[in-house]
């Protein structure tokens, strides 16, 4: 069934953006894998070519365009690439409304050309290690001493940890019910800013992950992102679009496994014949292709959702687990369509079946998202 979501620029955007993944990260997805990141010269060409930072406006390196129809683009051939890792989800998908929306004047000057450059590779400090899906259960805090905030606390589990040159950090500054929190923009070298070695994860090798320290970190009041106080409000406003961004890598996953597996199928022999002649495989590979098709054009109606401001919270965190389970179950039948060869690292349907697993994790565990989902049904 033939897609409507996307029209001829976009096309003529996914062709320049795919040709630019085989160019400058294809031949080195093994060498980011084994240094556990990526290199900073792979972002620094990404941003030259204009794929960072495209929402802002021209003044500060953008282009101006705000179409998720793009973002999507992205999360598709990243995937279809096997180039799994999360830079341009996480920089342009999830940090760049917390740059557009929450930052003024000053501030945008002073940040977001260097984002458009790739001069300032950004993370997003959340998570701790007792607070994870739960946002309103952070300890991090911020107390205003003259003209700076001081931070105590740890984040962990933070995408880019390791190499963030700005972290986006939720602190609390006030009651413990989650309203008294606040976004903090934290430089690299503040006094007090520690940043952890990249974490040992199962899968997604090549995107550092790591654990930030904060003690006694002085921050100027200046690098106040929105309203005090306000931090969750800003963080929940946020989520449908981090969720959906997990949504269509998954869909985008599932798609690329299940490619796989077709070629294998054919190519393979087995009882005299092609793997695909028998006719438990066909059914398999019909299972799959079906449920992808389906799971596919209701993400596509979910991107359309949210350019228009439409997509509910609810619907973002179905959508997310949705796709996410999915993704585990065709990618996990793929693999074992591979048979031994499947559990071998060199075959790249083993580096998709490991880096799958986290999706049912970040963005808020499914866990999570399926009571969110079920809180907004009971609701009606």
């Amino acid at each position: 069934m033939r897609r409507d979501v996307y029209t001829a620029d976009h096309e003529a955007f996914r062709s320049a953006f795919r040709a630019f993944l085989d160019r400058e990260a294809v031949p080195h997805a093994d060498e980011w894998e084994a240094a556990g990141t990526v290199d900073r010269a792979f972002v620094t060409a990404a941003a030259g070519a204009g794929f960072l930072g495209f929402e802002f406006e021209a003044e500060y390196g953008g282009l101006g365009i705000a179409d998720f129809r793009y973002n999507a683009v992205m999360a598709e051939e990243v995937a279809a690439s096997g180039t799994a890792g999360d830079t341009f989800s996480m920089q342009n998908d999830i940090i760049v409304p917390y740059l557009r929306d929450l930052t003024d004047e000053p501030q945008r000057k002073r940040w977001l050309p260097r984002f458009t450059r790739g001069d300032l590779v950004t993370a997003l400090a959340l998570t701790e290690p007792g607070a994870g899906s739960d946002l309103a259960a952070i300890r991090t805090t911020a107390r205003r001493d003259g003209d700076h905030l001081v931070i105590d606390g740890t984040k962990t589990f933070i995408t880019g940890g390791a190499t963030c040159d700005l972290a986006i950090v939720l602190v609390r500054t006030g009651e413990r019910d989650g309203r008294g929190t606040t976004f903090v923009a934290v430089e690299h070298g503040t006094p007090g800013f520690g940043r952890g070695r990249p974490m040992h994860k199962i899968g997604r090798r090549a995107q550092d992950t790591a654990e930030l320290v904060f003690t006694g970190c002085r921050v100027p009041v200046g690098n106040i992102l929105g309203e005090p106080g306000r931090g969750f409000g800003s963080a929940i406003v946020n989520l449908p679009r981090e969720r959906l961004s997990i949504a269509v890598s998954a869909v985008a996953s599932a798609g690329h496994a299940l490619n796989l597996a077709l070629e294998h199928a054919r190519a393979r022999v087995a009882f005299g014949g092609p793997l695909a002649q028998l006719q438990s495989v066909r059914m398999t590979l019909a299972e799959l292709h079906t449920d992808i098709q389906v799971m596919r054009h209701y993400i596509d109606r979910c991107v359309l959702a949210l350019n228009t401001g439409e997509l509910g919270a609810d619907e973002a965190a179905g959508a997310k687990y949705k796709a996410t389970e999915l993704q585990w179950d065709v990618v996990d039948r793929c693999l074992q369509l591979f048979g031994g060869y499947g559990y071998m690292e060199e075959y790249p349907i083993a580096r998709i079946w490991r880096d799958a697993r986290i999706q049912r994790i970040y963005g808020g565990s499914n866990e999570v998202m399926k009571d969110l989902v079920g809180r907004a049904v009971v609701g009606r």
